[in-house]
């Protein structure tokens, strides 16, 4: 599958940099953090699509995320 030039992202991947953005405690660099597991989700959420099998479980945990990364960048940024 072509991703336009980015890497794939396994289920370890993505969460990782989930839980590193979560666990960020440097203002400084918590966008940033963010940001990268906002593009990790996002490929992931891609590959499933094209995934076969069944990826319910994964694909809930993603959109979780989705909803935590973008409740932490609200908090950041009301900050």
């Amino acid at each position: 599958m072509n991703t336009g030039g980015a890497k794939s992202v396994d289920s370890a991947g993505w969460r990782k940099l989930y839980t590193a953005a979560l666990f960020e405690i440097d203002r400084t660099g918590l966008l940033d953090r963010i940001t990268h597991a906002e593009e990790a989700v996002a490929l992931r959420v891609r590959e499933l699509l094209h995934a076969a099998g069944d990826h319910i479980e994964e694909g809930e945990a993603l959109e979780d995320a989705k909803y935590g990364l973008n409740a932490l960048r609200n908090n950041s940024e009301a900050v």
